[in-house]
């Protein structure tokens, strides 16, 4: 099978998260760069990719990487790239996305519009045709340069893989489903200790961990763009994903996730998502005020998504919000709290400094994730 290299896009500052994920598959690591994980896989890889990887964004295949000064040079050297091995004689090709970064080629639409010319030219050149129909399956492109350096990439994912498909309401403000992921993956969080989102909004954080608690693939509901691909992925190896996917999946767990939030509405909203996800059944949702966040249970996780003020009207409420949030997290005895904000006065609010403080941007917002770590609960002593 041919070897390819991979590129799976993340959010920045959650490289390693996804760098576990891919070695876990079974694949190796050809570079870790700032919001992308680069892999060597084949065909099959591609299907188990797109199905199985929790925390990254898309998987394109890499089809080159060029240095271009000038818009001759990306022409000529976007023309000698293996574009037939990928793009078959009716396929639909474009360049879909491109951004620069310290270059000197810095205009997306030219960018894309030199790159496309170039790439009829060498199919033309292959196929041995004046015109291209493009009536068959996409192929859509996408480019970054960095410092004048352009990694070029086929994406195989189409919609991006944060659409799992079971979030068809969303409260304010929603944390993504990667991005809700790779929190939960960077805490020692695992399915027989107790789970609490006191702001759950549409129920990202529950739905994700009860995902990760019955071991089910984030992308096993939804379709992806390469399944047209029969050129470059048999159709077996995303059988043979899906397959996977079901029978490592058990749904009859026991678990104990909860989802509060204040209004209402936001909780149905997030129990119709998880109804959607095929989880509901694993998590418990109630219309509930932080202020009220009691639990007897030890040794517990708080990780939440709280409102950061980023409407100037709100901003005010945040002192009083955060002083609350501290009262109740004090409140629980031995647990753990992890939560995500762009507060800047979060733990003086909170009154504690975090253990640990992680900066993440969530797409071009910097937030950062503040983890308050309790203690770990005894270990159970095996019978004789």
């Amino acid at each position: 099978m041919e070897r390819l290299e991979l590129i799976a896009p993340c959010h920045f500052g959650l490289e390693a998260v996804l760098k576990r994920e891919i070695i876990d598959l079974g694949y190796d690591i050809s570079q870790v760069e700032d919001g992308k994980v680069t892999f060597w896989g084949d065909a099959e890889a591609i299907a188990y990719a797109n199905v199985f990887l929790r925390t990254a964004e898309r998987v394109m295949i890499k089809v080159g990487k060029i240095k271009a000064t000038t818009f001759e040079e990306l022409f000529d050297k976007t023309k000698e790239l293996p574009w037939e091995n990928f793009i078959p004689k009716d396929g639909k090709f474009w360049v879909a996305k491109a951004n620069s970064i310290k270059s000197k080629l810095y205009s997306p639409s030219d960018i894309q519009s030199i790159m496309k010319k170039a790439i009829v030219e060498r199919l033309k050149g292959k196929y041995h045709v004046a015109w291209f129909e493009e009536d068959g399956p996409s192929y859509p492109i996408r480019v970054s340069f960095l410092k004048d350096v352009a990694t070029i990439g086929l994406d195989t994912t189409g919609t991006s893989l944060h659409k799992r498909g079971y979030r068809q309401l969303t409260a304010k403000a929603p944390i993504t489903e990667t991005l809700a992921a790779a929190l939960l993956m960077l805490t020692p969080w695992k399915k027989d200790r107790i789970l609490v989102d006191p702001f759950c909004g549409s129920g990202t954080f529950p739905i994700e961990a009860a995902m990760l608690a019955a071991d089910m693939a984030p992308g096993m509901n939804r379709s992806f763009l390469a399944e047209d691909w029969k050129n470059v992925v048999g159709r077996k190896y995303w059988y043979d994903a899906a397959n996977e996917a079901r029978e490592r999946m058990d749904t009859k767990i026991d678990v104990d996730i909860q989802g509060y939030d204040i209004d209402g509405d936001v909780v149905r909203s997030a129990r119709e998502n998880a109804r959607a996800a095929g989880v509901e059944h694993l998590i418990h949702f109630q219309q509930r005020e932080v202020s009220q966040l009691r639990h007897p249970k030890k040794y517990g996780f708080l990780i939440t998504n709280p409102p950061y003020g980023e409407r100037l009207e709100e901003r005010s409420e945040l002192p009083g919000l955060y002083t609350e949030i501290g009262e109740s997290f004090a409140a629980l005895d031995s647990w753990s709290m992890y939560l995500i904000t762009s507060y800047e006065d979060a733990e003086k609010y909170i009154g504690r400094k975090a253990d640990k403080n992680r900066k993440i941007y969530n797409g071009m917002l910097k937030t950062y994730f503040y983890q308050f770590l309790g203690p770990k609960p005894p270990k159970k002593t095996k019978p004789e």
